[in-house]
């Protein structure tokens, strides 16, 4: 994920409409520029950042770029029967990290109970994964996401694709 392209992200982050109060997270396993560029951003607007970090060796760089009073920074570990933590849920939901095919399935599962209703995932895939692509498509289907779309031409290495949990949907 560190190819991304600032300039890029920040015409990506316009999809984020006015609130006088959000709650984005983000899923990473690596620092890369959305982390930096969505801590900054949360900060001027007072939107509370919630940065789960897959791999604990990263926080203490990740400390050093994200210094706002709106960020919480927390290891988080992809395998937890829930991740609905103190009823707490989101707007927007990033997801930069790789997750193994084996859990993408219970993983998207799971967020599903984290998303607001009307809430957006935004998952970030190396261009020309198309198999990965498809299979997130299909799955996010399988676990009630709509309105689903791809962005191939944003960033020069990665396709973003963006869904959305709808309210009555997914009460299995």
């Amino acid at each position: 994920m560190k190819n991304l392209e600032k300039d890029k992200l920040k015409i990506l982050l316009d999809i984020i409409k006015e609130n006088p109060s959000l709650d984005i997270a983000h899923f990473a396993d690596q620092n890369n520029p959305l982390i930096e560029l969505l801590d900054a951003y949360c900060s001027s607007k007072h939107y509370h950042y919630q940065l789960y970090l897959l791999d604990q060796n990263i926080k203490a760089s990740i400390h050093q770029i994200c210094n706002s009073q709106t960020t919480s920074i927390d290891f988080f570990h992809l395998q937890r029967k829930s991740y609905l933590i103190q009823a707490k849920q989101y707007d927007f939901v990033f997801i930069t990290a790789q997750i193994d095919e084996e859990i993408t399935s219970d993983f998207l599962k799971r967020l599903h109970q984290i998303i607001r209703n009307a809430g957006n995932l935004i998952i970030f895939i190396k261009k020309k994964e198309y198999i990965l692509r498809y299979r997130y498509i299909e799955l996010l289907e399988v676990h009630n996401y709509v309105a689903t779309n791809t962005i191939d031409n944003l960033c020069n290495d990665y396709d973003i694709i963006i869904t959305k949990k709808m309210h009555g949907w997914g009460s299995k």
